[in-house]
């Protein structure tokens, strides 16, 4: 392994588990364009979705009370999140996943773009079960066939107006059970073979490391700043979907 690549694998680790620190999602698309330069697409993939997992348990742990307090609702998005991830696996065979990917890019951008200049943010405060389960379904969805879990249940999420906590009690443990079972599956088509495994024990400790911070962050972000910040991260992470899948 050369000095070149172990830079981007640490550079990539740092990037993906300071995002997941900070808001619970975006490891995939913080870290895959470092990963990406310097391993195979499967191979990058894999590692990234062990990181979001192992990185993602520590902000789970931060936000436990919340997830109990909320349990139901928590379990709206996680069942229906676990029954569309076959269906994604299924539609690779029928659809582009980069020009899924970019539909999905263009989304991110639309919706971080327009509510990132307005001065008022949108509220849902009535329960919305119906719609919580739609979208952690087509959440799953996205993550069975594009790893894309994250993105619709963190722009439905910042449109509710709850709290940083219950947002994340969301989107964290959501998160971590979709990529979960998404390593599962890699895991049994034979993807963590011996170079992979090399290079994700290379990268866990930094991402570790940088979850860290960036939970230390989240710990001291307002209520209102932190619902800015998913909403920032939306456009970013779109722009940096689109910019990967078009370079």
């Amino acid at each position: 392994m050369t000095g070149n690549e172990v830079y981007y694998i640490l550079l990539g680790a740092a990037a993906g588990g300071f995002i997941n620190g900070l808001a619970g999602f975006g490891t995939a698309l913080f870290a895959l364009g470092f990963f990406l330069t310097v391993m195979p697409p499967v191979e990058a993939v894999a590692v990234t979705v062990v990181l979001s997992v192992i990185s993602g348990l520590q902000g789970v742990w931060i936000v436990r009370r919340a997830m109990f307090e909320n349990t139901p609702r928590l379990l709206r998005f996680i069942i229906p999140g676990i029954i569309g991830i076959p269906f994604g696996v299924w539609s690779l065979q029928l659809v582009n996943v980069s020009a899924l990917k970019l539909l999905i890019a263009f989304f991110l951008i639309l919706y971080g773009g327009y509510f990132s200049f307005r001065g008022k943010l949108p509220r849902i405060a009535h329960s919305t079960p119906l719609i919580d389960g739609t979208v952690g379904l087509a959440g799953g969805v996205l993550g069975g066939a594009a790893s894309l879990s994250g993105a619709l249940p963190t722009m439905w999420c910042a449109m509710r107006g709850w709290p940083k906590q219950e947002i994340r009690a969301v989107l964290q443990p959501y998160n971590v059970v979709i990529l979960a079972l998404t390593a599962v599956m890699l895991a049994l088509n034979g993807a963590y073979h011996e170079r992979t495994l090399i290079n994700l024990a290379l990268a866990l400790p930094t991402a570790m490391i940088a979850a860290q911070i960036g939970l230390f962050v989240f710990s001291r972000l307002s209520d209102a700043f932190f619902l800015r910040l998913l909403i920032g991260l939306t456009l970013v992470s779109g722009t940096a979907l689109l910019l990967r899948e078009l370079l």
